[in-house]
């Protein structure tokens, strides 16, 4: 399992409303390269988001799927991506000050190639992209709150 953290000068809410919009999921996932669709009711529990990974020409179709959801607090997802198998990818937003917030990204895999790999090989795989797409996760919450004055 990989796990990072990362602290954003903003409120838990401005990182809430970046989750909430589906369509941003490809600014901040690193790998995520196009969203096809984004079901209406996103990030409601079993709503999914449709979108394509890698670099073209080499690009696979991929769902994400919101198996739970406590907003702003908690967004926990299955991506899948055939037929490679799936992950378990969890972003928990805990509110540490008025404008600041801790985001913990947690993966592993579920099923398919992912499950098959050893947890320390796995977080050394993962960790440095997650690193990645939490930073730009953090940077896109802070525009926002900069955006609102906060």
């Amino acid at each position: 399992m990989s796990e990072v953290r990362m602290t954003v000068s903003a409120a838990r809410e401005h990182v809430w409303e970046v989750l909430a919009d589906g369509w941003l999921y490809v600014c901040w996932v690193v790998g995520a390269s196009h969203i096809r669709d984004v079901d209406d009711k996103w990030p409601a529990e079993g709503t999914r988001l449709h979108h394509s990974v890698g670099i073209w020409p080499l690009v696979g179709h991929d769902i994400t799927v919101v198996r739970a959801v406590e907003p702003p607090a908690m967004l926990d997802m299955e991506a899948k991506l055939w037929p490679f198998g799936s992950a378990r990818i969890r972003l928990d937003l805990k509110a540490i000050g008025p404008s600041e917030t801790e985001v913990t990204m947690t993966e592993h895999g579920m099923s398919g190639f992912g499950r098959l790999v050893p947890g320390p090989v796995e977080a050394a795989l993962l960790g440095p992209r997650n690193r990645e797409s939490l930073s730009r996760l953090c940077d896109l919450a802070a525009g926002r709150a900069k955006r609102h004055g906060d």
